[in-house]
Protein backbone atom coordinates (compact mmCIF):
# COMPACT_ATOMS: atom_id res chain seq x y z
CA UNK A 1 0.00 0.00 0.00
CA UNK A 2 1.50 3.36 -1.10
CA UNK A 3 1.20 5.79 1.79
CA UNK A 4 1.16 9.58 1.43
CA UNK A 5 1.25 12.46 3.86
CA UNK A 6 -0.83 15.13 2.18
CA UNK A 7 -3.35 17.92 2.61
CA UNK A 8 -7.10 17.24 2.72
CA UNK A 9 -9.18 20.35 2.08
CA UNK A 10 -11.95 21.48 4.35
CA UNK A 11 -13.62 24.83 4.93
CA UNK A 12 -16.17 26.64 2.84
CA UNK A 13 -15.90 28.28 -0.54
CA UNK A 14 -13.01 30.79 -0.68
CA UNK A 15 -12.17 30.02 2.98
CA UNK A 16 -9.74 27.08 2.74
CA UNK A 17 -8.66 25.01 5.70
CA UNK A 18 -6.54 21.88 5.37
CA UNK A 19 -5.91 18.81 7.49
CA UNK A 20 -2.50 17.17 7.20
CA UNK A 21 -3.31 13.47 6.92
CA UNK A 22 -1.66 10.11 6.38
CA UNK A 23 -3.59 8.23 3.71
CA UNK A 24 -3.43 5.60 1.02
CA UNK A 25 -2.44 7.35 -2.22
CA UNK A 26 -5.38 5.74 -4.04
CA UNK A 27 -7.97 7.49 -1.84
CA UNK A 28 -9.59 10.78 -2.94
CA UNK A 29 -8.06 14.03 -1.73
CA UNK A 30 -10.83 14.78 0.77
CA UNK A 31 -11.82 11.16 1.26
CA UNK A 32 -10.88 8.46 3.72
CA UNK A 33 -7.65 8.84 5.64
CA UNK A 34 -5.84 6.74 8.22
CA UNK A 35 -4.65 9.38 10.69
CA UNK A 36 -4.92 13.13 11.12
CA UNK A 37 -1.42 14.54 11.69
CA UNK A 38 -2.12 18.26 11.89
CA UNK A 39 -3.77 21.30 10.35
CA UNK A 40 -2.85 24.12 7.97
CA UNK A 41 -4.77 27.39 7.76
CA UNK A 42 -3.46 29.52 4.85
CA UNK A 43 -5.66 32.47 5.85
CA UNK A 44 -3.57 33.21 8.92
CA UNK A 45 -0.44 35.41 8.63
CA UNK A 46 2.79 33.61 7.78
CA UNK A 47 4.37 34.42 11.13
CA UNK A 48 1.41 33.01 13.11
CA UNK A 49 2.09 29.88 15.18
CA UNK A 50 -1.43 28.59 14.44
CA UNK A 51 -0.90 28.60 10.64
CA UNK A 52 0.68 25.11 10.62
CA UNK A 53 0.17 22.70 13.51
CA UNK A 54 1.61 19.19 13.31
CA UNK A 55 2.13 16.21 15.58
CA UNK A 56 5.85 15.87 14.76
CA UNK A 57 6.19 12.48 16.47
CA UNK A 58 3.34 10.99 14.42
CA UNK A 59 4.78 12.48 11.21
CA UNK A 60 8.19 10.95 11.94
CA UNK A 61 6.54 7.59 12.64
CA UNK A 62 4.75 7.65 9.27
CA UNK A 63 7.94 8.70 7.48
CA UNK A 64 9.72 5.74 9.11
CA UNK A 65 6.95 3.45 7.83
CA UNK A 66 7.64 4.66 4.28
CA UNK A 67 5.01 7.36 3.76
CA UNK A 68 6.00 9.96 1.17
CA UNK A 69 5.04 13.60 1.77
CA UNK A 70 3.65 15.68 -1.08
CA UNK A 71 5.64 18.73 -2.20
CA UNK A 72 3.65 21.22 -0.10
CA UNK A 73 3.76 19.04 3.02
CA UNK A 74 7.50 18.41 2.45
CA UNK A 75 8.08 22.19 2.51
CA UNK A 76 6.20 22.44 5.79
CA UNK A 77 8.26 19.59 7.24
CA UNK A 78 11.49 21.28 6.06
CA UNK A 79 10.43 24.47 7.83
CA UNK A 80 9.71 22.46 11.00
CA UNK A 81 13.14 20.79 10.79
CA UNK A 82 11.84 17.24 10.27
CA UNK A 83 13.23 16.84 6.74
CA UNK A 84 16.45 18.13 5.23
CA UNK A 85 16.09 20.99 2.77
CA UNK A 86 16.03 19.77 -0.80
CA UNK A 87 17.66 21.64 -3.67
CA UNK A 88 14.97 22.62 -6.18
CA UNK A 89 15.56 23.56 -9.79
CA UNK A 90 13.23 25.93 -11.60
CA UNK A 91 15.24 27.46 -14.44
CA UNK A 92 12.26 29.45 -15.81
CA UNK A 93 11.43 31.08 -12.47
CA UNK A 94 13.09 34.42 -13.18
CA UNK A 95 12.13 34.78 -16.83
CA UNK A 96 9.29 37.21 -17.56
CA UNK A 97 6.12 36.05 -19.30
CA UNK A 98 5.20 36.59 -22.94
CA UNK A 99 3.35 39.88 -22.39
CA UNK A 100 6.14 41.28 -20.21
CA UNK A 101 8.73 40.40 -22.86
CA UNK A 102 6.64 42.18 -25.53
CA UNK A 103 6.38 45.29 -23.31
CA UNK A 104 10.14 45.25 -22.72
CA UNK A 105 10.81 45.00 -26.47
CA UNK A 106 8.43 47.89 -27.17
CA UNK A 107 10.08 50.01 -24.47
CA UNK A 108 13.55 49.24 -25.85
CA UNK A 109 12.43 50.18 -29.38
CA UNK A 110 10.93 53.44 -28.10
CA UNK A 111 14.15 54.23 -26.20
CA UNK A 112 16.23 53.54 -29.33
CA UNK A 113 14.05 55.92 -31.35
CA UNK A 114 14.35 58.58 -28.64
CA UNK A 115 18.16 58.26 -28.65
CA UNK A 116 18.36 58.44 -32.45
CA UNK A 117 16.25 61.64 -32.73
CA UNK A 118 18.16 63.83 -30.19
CA UNK A 119 21.49 62.58 -31.52
CA UNK A 120 20.79 64.31 -34.84
CA UNK A 121 19.85 67.56 -33.07
CA UNK A 122 22.56 67.34 -30.39
CA UNK A 123 25.37 69.23 -32.23
CA UNK A 124 23.10 72.26 -32.72
CA UNK A 125 22.18 72.28 -29.03
CA UNK A 126 25.76 71.89 -27.77
CA UNK A 127 26.98 75.21 -29.21
CA UNK A 128 24.68 77.45 -27.11
CA UNK A 129 25.48 75.38 -24.02
CA UNK A 130 29.22 75.92 -24.60
CA UNK A 131 28.68 79.67 -25.07
CA UNK A 132 26.70 79.87 -21.80
CA UNK A 133 29.45 78.01 -19.97
CA UNK A 134 32.05 80.38 -21.41
CA UNK A 135 30.04 83.44 -20.27
CA UNK A 136 29.77 82.04 -16.71
CA UNK A 137 33.54 81.53 -16.44
CA UNK A 138 34.19 85.03 -17.82
CA UNK A 139 32.10 86.66 -15.09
Amino acid sequence: MAMKIRLARGGSKKRPFYRIVATDSRMPRDGRFIEKLGTYNPQLPKDSEDRVKMDIDAVKAWLDKGAKPTDRVARMLEAAGVLEKKERSNPKKGTPGKAAQERAEAKAAKAAEAEAAPAEEAPAEEAPAEEAAAEETAE
